[in-house]
Formats: C-alpha cells, structure tokens, sequence
C-alpha cells in the first residue's frame, strides 16, 4: 500500500475520547466510509489482498467487518460469507465460543457456506485483542475450509491481539493496512 493511500485512510479515522466508557480512545471509522474515495481505495487494497492470497471466499466479521468485506468480495468477485453473533443466523450453523476481557461470547456461520477447498480470507475493521478473530479462523478450519488469511483496516498494536492470534493462523498472514 502507497503511503498516500495509508495517510488518506488515517486522515479519515476518527477519534472520539472516552467510548464507549472513560478512558477509551474509540476509533470511528464512519468518516472513512463517508468519504468514496477512501472507501474505494479500502475496498481496493483488501481485494488485491484477497487475490494475492488466493482466496476464494471472503469472511466479514459482525458488524462492521460486513461494511468492509461484503464490497471486496464484489470486487474480487468472491462469496461474501458473514459471521454473526450467536443466534442472528436462521438454520444450521457452527458455533464457535471464546474469551472475552470480563466474560465469553459466540460466533456462528452456517454450516453450509464454507466447504473443503475453500481458501477463506477474514476481513475485519480492527485487530484489537484478538479473541473474536481467533474465534473465526476456528470456525473456517470446523467447517473444512482453510485459512488464505486475515486482513483488518486498523491493528491496536499496544492491545496484543497478533501475538493472540499468531498460533491460529497457522502460518497464513496477517495484514493491517494501519498499526496504531
């Protein structure tokens, strides 16, 4: 990525101090999303992501993963396959649970969209802790699928969410197209 690419997309990430409580830095995205000609340049840095992989679906993780994968895998002319909190998918489904800083959750993909053969790339906003990026890369490997990757807008370097995830992609990479 272009470092006018990479400062165009900074410039559009906004801070708003103390959300969701006191003491957090949230990182609002939704400037970014707003503005067509850094969505566009985004969109295009994941999808020649995507082919350079060699991937062959494409993974969002709820929520705001959804914004940014659904429009790669258009462009790279993949399956979009979503990944929801437990209990939004209607159907079969595999789940998968996972730590939480104070608690667990779950995630859920229906059973049938992935399959054997299938090269899987994870998209997400953030890298923060890692935990619900582990949790999918857990779910694409159930299903019978592999990992072609993971790829996120922005990692949280200081929140050591690669060194969480690092076990679980089992040698496939990891690309943040911005590291704060």
């Amino acid at each position: 990525m272009s470092a006018s690419t990479a400062e165009l997309l900074l410039s559009r990430i906004r801070d708003v101090p103390d959300y969701p409580v006191e003491g957090v830095v949230f990182k609002d995205i939704t400037p970014l999303l707003a503005d067509p000609e850094a969505f566009a340049a985004l969109t295009a840095e994941l999808a020649e992501l995507a082919v350079r992989y060699g991937a062959t679906k494409i993974v969002g993780l709820e929520a705001r993963g959804f914004i940014l994968a659904a429009p790669v895998a258009v462009s790279a002319k993949l399956g979009f396959i979503p990944v929801r909190k437990a209990g939004k998918l209607p159907g079969a489904t595999l789940k998968q649970g996972y730590e939480l800083e104070y608690g667990t959750a779950e995630i859920e993909v229906h059973a049938e969209d992935l399959a054997p053969g299938d090269r899987v790339l994870v998209i997400d906003d953030v890298l923060a802790t890692g935990g619900t990026a582990e949790a999918s890369l857990a779910l694409v490997r159930r299903a019978g699928a592999e990992v072609a990757g993971v790829a996120v807008l922005m990692e949280l370097g200081f929140l050591g969410g690669r060194a969480r995830l690092e076990p679980a992609l089992g040698g496939a990479p990891l690309q943040a197209l911005i590291t704060l």
